[in-house]
C-alpha cells in the first residue's frame, strides 16, 4: 500500500513492490528511532549516492522496534513513535520510506535471504547506506562488512557511515535515552538536532492548578517513558498556536504521588484544550520534583519556576 505522507513523499507499507517513482533506489536502512543526527548522516549519504546515480533515495525502516518484538517487557521507550519518525524522515529530503513489519517471519530470515529476496528481488536497489552499528537477519548475523560483501556479489554499492560524536559520546538512540533519563534535555537536543518532544491528548485532571493560579494542560505519556521527573522549560504547539510554558513531569508528591503526568502551564494562554493534542518540546531542566510542606510554598516555587522558564525560553 502506498500513500502520500506529504506532497513529495511516498510511503510503502508491508511487502508491496515499490511504485515506479521509487524504482532502483538507494536505500537507507535502519530502525531510526529518534531520527537523530547520526541517522540523518545515513540519509545524507543515501541522497548523495542517489544523486550520483540519478535514482531516488528512500528509507527502509521497521515497526515495531525489534527489541519490542523480542522482549516487550524490557524494550526501550520510543523517542519517536511511528508517525513522528516518518514525519522526520520525510523532512530529511528522502523521496519515500518503506515500513517493514518486524514479525516472526522477518526475525527468522537469514541475512543472505534478506539481501537476495528483499533488497535485490523486491526493491532492485542501486545502493545501500547504513550506520556503522547496523545489523540484520536472524541472530543479527548481517553486519556492515557482510552487507559490503553482499553488495559486491549482487552488484549494488554499499556505504557504511561512521559514528557521529557529540562531545565525548557517540550519538545513538541509547545515549539520547540516557540523557533524558538524567534530565539532560539540552544534551539530548544536541544529539537529536532538535529539542526532544512528546505529543499527547490533553486529559481532565483534578483541576487543582487553576485554583492556585497556574492552570495546566495534563498529558498522560507512554507508560514506558523514562524522562527524569522534574520541572522543565517547554514550548508547546497547540491548535491555538505555539506557547512557551513551564511543565512538571512526575507524580505530584505534595498531593497524591499518583501516576506520572506531564502538567503544562502555558504562559499568556486562555482557552480550553481538553481533547486537543499538544506537542511539547523540552528546552531546559530546571529542578527535580519536590514535596512541599504546604500550598503557599508550592505556589511560590511555581512562580519562581515560571520566571526562570521565561528567562530560558527568551534566549531560545
Amino acid at each position: 500500500m502506498t500513500g502520500d505522507l506529504s506532497s513529495n513523499f511516498l510511503l510503502v507499507r508491508g511487502h508491496a513492490q515499490l511504485p515506479p517513482a521509487l524504482a532502483r533506489p538507494v536505500v537507507a536502512i535502519g530502525n531510526f528511532d529518534g531520527v537523530h543526527r547520526g541517522h540523518r548522516a545515513v540519509f545524507d549519504t543515501a541522497r548523495a549516492m542517489a544523486a550520483e546515480a540519478g535514482v531516488p533515495a528512500i528509507a527502509v525502516t521497521f515497526e515495531p522496534h525489534p527489541r519490542t518484538f523480542f522482549n516487550p517487557a524490557s524494550a526501550p521507550f520510543r523517542l519517536t513513535p511511528e508517525a513522528r519518525k516518518l514525519r522526520h524522515i520525510a523532512e530529511s529530503g528522502l523521496q519515500g520510506a518503506v515500513v517493514l513489519p518486524f514479525d516472526a517471519q522477518l526475525a527468522a530470515m537469514e541475512a543472505e535471504d534478506f539481501v537476495r529476496e528483499v533488497l535485490v528481488g523486491r526493491y532492485n536497489v542501486t545502493g545501500v547506506s547504513v550506520g556503522f552499528d547496523f545489523h540484520f537477519g536472524r541472530a543479527r548475523a548481517g553486519s556492515p562488512a557482510f552487507l559490503e560483501d553482499a553488495g559486491r556479489r549482487h552488484g549494488f554499492k554499499v556505504t557504511v557511515v561512521p559514528p557521529m560524536r557529540d562531545e565525548d559520546d557517540a550519538i545513538s538512540s541509547t545515549a539520547i535515552r540516557s540523557a533524558l533519563a538524567s534530565g539532560q534535555v539540552g544534551h539530548a537536543a544536541h544529539m537529536l538536532g532538535r529539542p526532544f518532544a512528546v505529543a499527547a491528548e490533553v486529559i481532565h485532571g483534578d483541576k487543582r492548578g487553576r485554583t492556585i493560579g497556574f492552570p495546566t494542560a495534563n498529558l498522560a505519556l507512554a507508560e514506558d517513558m523514562d524522562l527524569a521527573f522534574g520541572i522543565y522549560a517547554v514550548r508547546a504547539a497547540t491548535p491555538l498556536g505555539r506557547f512557551d510554558g513551564v511543565a512538571n513531569y512526575g507524580r505530584r508528591p505534595t498531593f497524591d504521588n499518583g501516576r506520572p503526568l506531564l502538567e503544562v502551564h502555558l504562559f499568556d494562554f486562555s482557552g480550553d484544550l481538553y481533547g486537543a493534542t499538544l506537542e511539547v518540546e523540552f528546552h531546559a531542566y530546571l529542578r527535580p520534583e519536590l514535596k512541599f510542606d504546604g500550598i503557599d510554598a508550592l505556589v511560590a516555587q511555581i512562580a519562581a519556576d515560571a520566571r526562570q522558564a521565561r528567562e530560558v525560553l527568551a534566549k531560545v
